[in-house]
């Protein structure tokens, strides 16, 4: 009988290895065990690693999916850390942002983690909704990665080519406004926009479900104002620029970041000194640290005057908004449509704008361009099988997404039965879009269209309570294939909604309360529950 010879063990460490050559022999077994390179040998988990070889940085349980119970965005930032306990340090990290995997940092949350961790995102502070929460956070969990041994094992790799123009926010492309109109009627409380951008020489493509990507400009009146708190002249060079360029594009000027008060506080002294190094820690001793802007933060340390060119080092970039496109690229060709809440409201007897919001709303004019990116959706998009019905519940802003659903299925026939709802304060004022869906209504495209109103009387009506009312039938529908559609408000209304769902297919599938959360998770699971939440 012959006997076939094993392979010899590669050799992982250098000739020059700082080892015996009795313990460069056990090192190269063990990771030739690890990764699975010699025959009749199983690899090491992580763990085991770890014992044998205190000090070895391996980054594999990074990848595990454990489920992440935190991918909650309703649930606040010290309840997802405490899930995340215990975890490897990249799933701390993804819990420490907001998890509506927005884009807008040009990840999902769990690849900003990772790329983090991996060292080839340097910048802690793109999570725009966890703002700065997020990234004191992150600040601190980096340390972890700073430390001896701690970094992963490095990889030598080539460079991803860039994204293609107009696909990321490194890499946007000029639109041009082509028009806009104001959605609510006179005497409504809110400002909301239908907003249509023309692509004309962008090559763009997009597709129902995507985003849009826009690079704002801040107001010139808050900027003008930011000039004179600083005492500088607005014409100061910062890097081949002015300084009023600078803060007009650059840089945000809301909120105030731990940087800028780190830097106040190097030019004050006393009390005041104090007071900016506490805020700077993530305290709040005056109790108005949640309000401070930019400009803000200037006055509450008058008198101060910081270099121009270690102001704008101090302030975060601006960075884009990203909003879900109300348009099929079928219906409307060339052209890709927003609908956007201008965000207004009044602290300290001084108003403070949407930065986004408000440029698009009445900062740009039509014909005027602005920089614009699409992004991709991961998970929110059409069924497949266009003869599934299908079920949406947008509120607001949120019927932006399902406006574009339901023009895709008109321009594609699909067969498949659509229920919308939606919900505001006042019908008279606030019914978005009321000509196109009561067209739809009529012509049978648009099967079902609930509508919850706020403000119509002494009982607040919303989209949830609908729901309940529409037990029986919802229950029907999910139980023919329905697929689930919900946008809008990631901290209430779409925990509500989910709630309420749960709550139906409990009565009406005659299951209990864990047993219809189960069913919804399955849902999620099979791409029959998708959210689109901000």
């Amino acid at each position: 009988m012959s006997i076939t010879p094993r392979p010899p063990i590669p050799s992982f460490l250098p000739d020059n290895a700082p080892f015996s050559p009795e313990q460069r022999a056990w090192l190269n077994g063990l990771f030739a065990g690890l990764y699975g390179l010699t025959e009749g040998v199983t690899p090491l988990t992580a763990q085991e690693v770890a014992q044998l070889v205190p000090g070895v940085a391996l980054a594999p349980a990074a990848e595990i999916d454990d489920g992440a119970p935190w991918h909650d965005p309703a649930m606040p930032l010290v309840d997802r850390m405490k899930l995340a306990e215990g975890k490897p340090l990249p799933r701390r990290m993804m819990a420490a942002m907001a998890q509506q995997d927005c884009g807008q940092c040009g990840y999902n949350c769990k690849d900003y983690s990772q790329a983090i961790f991996v060292k080839k995102e340097g910048r802690l502070n793109l999570c725009v909704p966890g703002g700065k929460e997020t990234a004191r956070m992150l600040k601190e969990l980096y340390r972890d990665l700073e430390m001896p041994g701690a970094a992963p094992l490095a990889e030598k790799t080539t460079p991803a080519p860039p994204a293609k123009l107009g696909y990321s926010r490194d890499n946007p492309v000029v639109a041009t406004l082509a028009q806009r109109h104001r959605l609510n009627k006179d005497g409504s409380q809110k400002e909301t926009w239908h907003i249509e951008l023309d692509l004309a020489g962008t090559e763009l493509a997009y597709e129902v479900g995507d985003s849009l990507g826009i690079y704002p400009i801040n107001d010139p009146g808050l900027v003008d104002a930011v000039i004179a708190a600083l005492g500088a002249p607005p014409d100061f060079p910062i890097g081949g620029r002015t300084l009023r360029e600078t803060l007009s594009d650059g840089v945000s000027l809301s909120p105030a970041p731990d940087m800028l008060f780190q830097l106040i506080s190097f030019l004050t002294g006393g009390d005041r000194r104090k007071t900016a190094k506490a805020i700077a820690s993530g305290q709040d001793p005056d109790g108005d640290a949640a309000s401070l802007d930019v400009l803000a933060a200037l006055q509450k340390f008058d008198g101060i005057r910081p270099d121009p060119e270690a102001f704008v080092e101090a302030l975060d970039p601006l960075q884009p908004r990203v909003y879900s496109i109300s348009s099929s690229p079928k219906m409307n060709a060339g052209r890709v449509s927003l609908t956007v809440d201008a965000v207004r409201y009044e602290i300290t007897k001084r108003i403070r704008l949407g930065v986004a919001s408000t440029f698009l709303a009445g900062r740009i004019e039509p014909g005027e361009r602005v920089r614009v990116y699409v992004q991709k959706a991961q998970h929110f998009a059409l069924p497949a099988d266009p003869n599934k019905p299908i079920i949406m519940i947008g509120p607001g802003t949120g019927i932006a997404p399902f406006r574009a659903f339901l023009q895709e299925r008109l321009a594609t026939n699909a067969p498949g039965p659509n229920w919308l709802y939606f919900g505001h304060q006042r019908s008279d004022y606030d019914f978005f879009y009321e000509e196109e869906l009561k067209a739809m209504r009529k012509s049978g495209h648009l099967t079902r269209l609930t509508l919850a109103w706020s403000r119509d009387g002494d009982e607040k009506i919303y989209v949830q309570n609908r729901m309940r009312d529409d037990g029986r039938d919802l229950w029907v529908w999910l139980e023919r294939g329905a697929h689930i559609y919900v946008c809008g408000d990631a901290l209430r209304m779409a925990k509500d909604v989910e709630r309420a769902l749960i709550d139906v297919v409990a009565e009406h599938g005659k299951g209990s309360p864990e047993d219809a959360a189960r069913y919804v998770a399955e849902l999620k699971k099979n791409d029959r529950y998708q959210v689109d939440v901000y």
